[in-house]
């Protein structure tokens, strides 16, 4: 059986897939979690969080360097098929176990 995710883990998957592998670098994949999930994100966990995934086969990366940067390096990341299927199951055990709980969660208008 595969290890489950953490929230913070598929929230980062999430934003990498989203941003597509020429967009998803650090900085950005930040940016998105803030805005879209409405949480302050610090760098560093970040930047733990993407190593820890791409060691476990989840996500892989590239270095490219940019001319605009002055030449320094960025690091882009794009989610393995492996990583795919991992958030997958994240995403459908969270739908089961919300199941008939809707009038306990939704929020009244």
């Amino acid at each position: 059986m595969a290890a489950s995710l953490g929230e913070f883990e598929v929230l980062i998957l999430l934003a990498v897939l989203r941003l597509t592998d020429t967009a998803a670098y650090p900085p950005a994949i930040r940016s998105d979690i803030e805005r879209r999930a409405g949480r302050t994100v610090q760098r560093g966990a970040v930047y733990v969080t993407l190593d820890r995934l791409e060691s476990k086969g989840l996500l892989a990366s590239r270095t490219e360097t940019a001319g605009a940067e002055a030449g320094r390096p960025r690091r882009f990341y794009r989610i393995s098929p492996k990583g795919l299927r991992a958030v997958r199951r994240a995403l459908h055990a969270v739908e089961q176990m919300r199941a008939g709980l809707e009038p306990l969660l939704d929020e009244p208008r």
